[in-house]
């Protein structure tokens, strides 16, 4: 126990070595995952079998399977298979994005067709196009239908950037145990805990704010 460091030096500790790997997954996976989200949903509701089935065979891997599964499968797998050597980081963000994309997608596609096909009418009968009809009209009531969603996966991205540690990204969780390993003092999973606890304060409030806000479209 006489390894142990005081709780402003763990704070330090995890800040210096793990939080910026921990941010970086985060907020790379968050961007990515939204923008192919919305793809995929757009693919997933499309009438044209060729375009459906197999992005319905892409969610049901993504989904049916442990993500720890597939950060190894990218990590290791791909250099089995077609001799491709990623960075840990690159793995990991592939990987996560890849994953919460699929989730995102059944997200955004509940919210959009949660919306009456009257407002498509309507819309048409104003003369706005498909585009226009989409991103001024469609769009904002969908963000609102699916923004309690949207931030109960963010929260759970936050914690499952944990799960990146099985292929060697120093994030939070990892520095911790291997800090905890060599003095055998539990304050460092302790302090690893209230940092994804503040985070995920952060990330509830954000949504918090951005639901009130779209409270216009009630």
């Amino acid at each position: 126990m006489d390894g142990i460091q005081s709780f402003p030096e763990i704070v330090k500790l995890l800040i210096e070595n793990g939080l910026q790997a921990t941010l970086t997954l985060f907020f790379l996976t968050l961007i990515f995952g939204l923008i192919l989200g919305m793809i995929i949903a757009k693919g997933r509701m499309s009438k044209l079998l060729i375009i459906q089935m197999p992005i319905r065979f892409f969610l049901l891997i993504m989904r049916g399977t442990p993500l720890i599964l597939q950060l190894y499968g990218f990590y290791f797998g791909l250099y089995y298979v077609a001799g491709l050597s990623l960075d840990r980081m690159t793995a990991a963000v592939i990987s996560f994005s890849l994953n919460y994309a699929a989730y995102f997608a059944e997200i955004y596609r509940s919210g959009i067709q949660a919306i009456p096909k009257g407002q498509y009418e309507a819309a048409k009968v104003l003369g706005f196009n498909r585009s226009q009809t989409f991103f001024k009209i469609i769009l904002p009531q969908v963000v609102k239908i699916i923004t309690p969603s949207l931030g109960s996966e963010c929260m759970t991205l936050v914690k499952d950037t944990s799960l990146a540690h099985v292929i060697g990204v120093m994030e939070i969780y990892v520095v911790a145990t291997n800090q905890m390993a060599r003095s055998r003092g539990m304050i460092y999973l302790v302090v690893a805990g209230i940092f994804y606890l503040i985070m995920n304060t952060i990330v509830s409030k954000v949504f918090s704010v951005i639901e009130k806000r779209m409270n216009y479209y009630r």
